[in-house]
Parts: C-alpha cells; sequence; structure tokens
C-alpha cells in the first residue's frame, strides 16, 4: 500500500509544482500589482504544498518528486507562444490559471477517491480545499477583468 500512496502523493507533488511554476510565470508577466501578489502567493502556497507533501513521501519512505509534469511545461510553452502572437494581458493570464487549476482540482479530486491512510488523506483534503480557495478567486477575478473588456 505505501508504493501506491507514495505514486498518489507523487503525482500531486508534480501538479503543485506545475502550480508553482504556472503562478510564477503569471507574476512575471502581469504588470498589475493586485495580480503580481495574487500569482506570488499562490505560487508560495503551491511551494508549500509540495514540500508538505514531500515530506509525507519522504516519511512513507519513498523518493519525492521534485519537478513537474511534462504537460505543465507544455502547458507554460502553449501559454508563451499564445502571449507572443497576442498581447499578454491580465485576462489572458487569469484565463490561463484558471485552467492551471481547473488541472489541480481533478488532480486532488482523482486522489481522494483513493483508499489512503487519515494522516495523508487529512493533508490531501486540506490541500484540496486551497485548490478550491484558489480556483474560485481565480475564476472571481477573470470574471471581472473579463466585465471590464
Amino acid at each position: 500500500m505505501a508504493d501506491h500512496v507514495i505514486k498518489v502523493l507523487n503525482e500531486l507533488i508534480e501538479t503543485s509544482k506545475d502550480g508553482e511554476k504556472g503562478f510564477d510565470a503569471a507574476a512575471d508577466d502581469t504588470k498589475t500589482p493586485e495580480l503580481q501578489q495574487l500569482f506570488r502567493n499562490r505560487s508560495s502556497d503551491c511551494a508549500a504544498g509540495a514540500a508538505e507533501l514531500q515530506a509525507l513521501v519522504s516519511q512513507l519512505g519513498g523518493k519525492p518528486e521534485d519537478h513537474g509534469t511534462v504537460s505543465g511545461a507544455m502547458h507554460r510553452g502553449w501559454t508563451n507562444l499564445k502571449a507572443a502572437i497576442a498581447s499578454r494581458s491580465d485576462l489572458v493570464l487569469l484565463e490561463e490559471c484558471e485552467r492551471g487549476e481547473d488541472v489541480a482540482k481533478a488532480a486532488y479530486a482523482k486522489a481522494l477517491k483513493e483508499t489512503l491512510p487519515e494522516n495523508v488523506r487529512a493533508v490531501v483534503e486540506r490541500q484540496y480545499q486551497g485548490v478550491l480557495r484558489n480556483h474560485d478567486q481565480v475564476r472571481d477575478l477573470r470574471n471581472r477583468y473579463r466585465a471590464e473588456t
């Protein structure tokens, strides 16, 4: 069972690393101080979540992941390509961040369907609630920016 739990946690670590890098890139691309702060905070939250999951993997005797996924890197590459073609507007950044949070929501929901030790489940559930809050905050900002354009 430990190997299965380690695999589930490592997938969440990759997702968290993708979020960290994605929010960091968004913070670099926006000129709006409110969004820079939001994106930096979300990046930091993702990094902290990954570190917490990495500690759990180590406690279980596994080797924790320390990078994101190939699909996450491809998503950032696609976002950068779109930015080169179109203006890298705050609305586009928020749309891309929301898309990334949709992926995170799905990854955490999938993990919570697995059989996990109670201490691990508690961490995953708490982090999932954070992902939901992040998603909703980004979605609400996206809606606000969309209404302004």
